[in-house]
């Protein structure tokens, strides 16, 4: 399915030297993360499942100045450091991955952030991501799934003709209780949105919702909306409505 396989290889593999990209290294770049990494952020995210310390704000202010850096990023991806990985997401080039890249990359992703974000600023912009989506969600490997279920709810929000939108509900209702987390938040998700966006499946979708009880007591800060299906479902219909 995917390219040759030494596409799966190129800019990923430790080359035992120090690449200078523009004036900076790997070396400067990754004693600049190290400034702002912050012990108490640390332990917060190391609740969700994530292993850095880093102020996003100020990440996102290092990728401002360093602008798009596709080798600069490929060699920060290659450290494994969770927020090099971060950063390195946000000054590479999407549309410059092949397919194999993408799903290599997918495979290296393992905690919450650094997977949200190859998902949302990486595969959605990449002109692989059809192709992707319609393998991940077969895959067995459930945060890999996810991000095909992330997709699937993009293309459900943005560009529906051609999914099955009854068949998926199916799924839903089959596999969701029982998935693991990161899977079960993305099918969640995409239940909610074909519930928000497509009101001859809203019943259904608020059915499944209730008979699930998935997220139903997940616990939602004040002046946020719940991510239990059918009360998320109900609560953008109802803004949809009013604005």
């Amino acid at each position: 399915m995917w390219a040759a396989a030494e596409e799966l290889i190129v800019g990923w593999g430790c080359t035992g030297r120090e690449v200078q990209v523009s004036g900076t290294t790997v070396t400067e770049v990754m004693a600049e993360l190290a400034a702002i990494e912050d012990p108490k952020a640390r332990a917060v995210n190391e609740r969700h499942g994530d292993d850095h310390g880093v102020n996003l704000g100020k990440l996102r202010a290092i990728a401002k100045r360093l602008r798009t850096q596709q080798d600069l990023a490929l060699e920060l991806w290659a450290t494994g450091d969770s927020a090099a990985r971060l950063l390195a997401l946000l000054i590479c080039r999407p549309r410059a991955f092949g397919a194999g890249q993408l799903d290599v990359m997918a495979r290296e992703s393992r905690t919450p952030k650094v997977h949200d974000w190859f998902v949302n600023y990486v595969v959605k912009k990449s002109p692989h991501a059809e192709e992707l989506r319609v393998a991940w969600l077969q895959d067995p490997d459930p945060v890999v799934a996810s991000g095909g279920w992330a997709l699937t709810t993009e293309r459900v929000a943005r560009k529906p003709d051609g999914l099955d939108l009854a068949g998926l509900l199916d799924t839903i209702e089959a596999e969701m209780k029982d998935a693991p987390d990161r899977l079960q938040w993305a099918m969640n998700h995409c239940l909610a949105q074909i519930g928000i966006e497509h009101p001859g499946l809203r019943a259904r979708a608020i059915e499944i919702g209730e008979r699930l009880e998935v997220l139903k007591d997940y616990p939602t800060p004040p002046n946020c909306t719940s991510p239990y299906a059918p009360v998320w479902i109900s609560e953008m219909v109802r803004r949809q409505a009013v604005g």
